[in-house]
């Protein structure tokens, strides 16, 4: 009976491993074992900062809201209260996409909001 060898499969794996952990500084993209720990750290990062990301972005739109709300002579907490109560049910998304690329809409739920304050 022969015995079984695993020298194919061992060197497919590594191989994927190292092509994953391209670009990484130094032996971490060259040495298997290197590479592999840290591309653990990096698949760590990456699957909390698919998270983070959301978070920040949240924070730059409200930011820009704020912003464009104040240039218009309100807060930004009177600015949500007054679209809430007017049910404008638009996100912060599209708000800080308005506040910065059409200021006139912007204008308009500002209007919107004051009313219903």
């Amino acid at each position: 009976m022969a015995k079984i060898k695993h020298s194919v499969a061992t060197r497919r794996r590594k191989k994927r491993l190292l092509k994953k952990a391209k670009g990484f500084w130094g032996d971490r993209s060259k040495q298997y074992q290197q590479a592999r720990r840290a591309l653990m750290h990096a698949l760590v990062y990456a699957y909390r900062d698919r998270r983070v990301k959301k978070r920040d972005f949240r924070r730059l739109w409200i930011s820009r809201i704020n912003a464009a709300c104040r240039a218009a002579g309100i807060t930004y907490s009177r600015f949500i209260q007054g679209l809430k109560i007017a049910k404008v049910s638009l996100d912060r998304k599209v708000l800080a996409d308005l506040a910065v690329k059409d200021t006139q809409a912007f204008r308009k739920l500002v209007e919107i909001a004051k009313v219903k304050d």
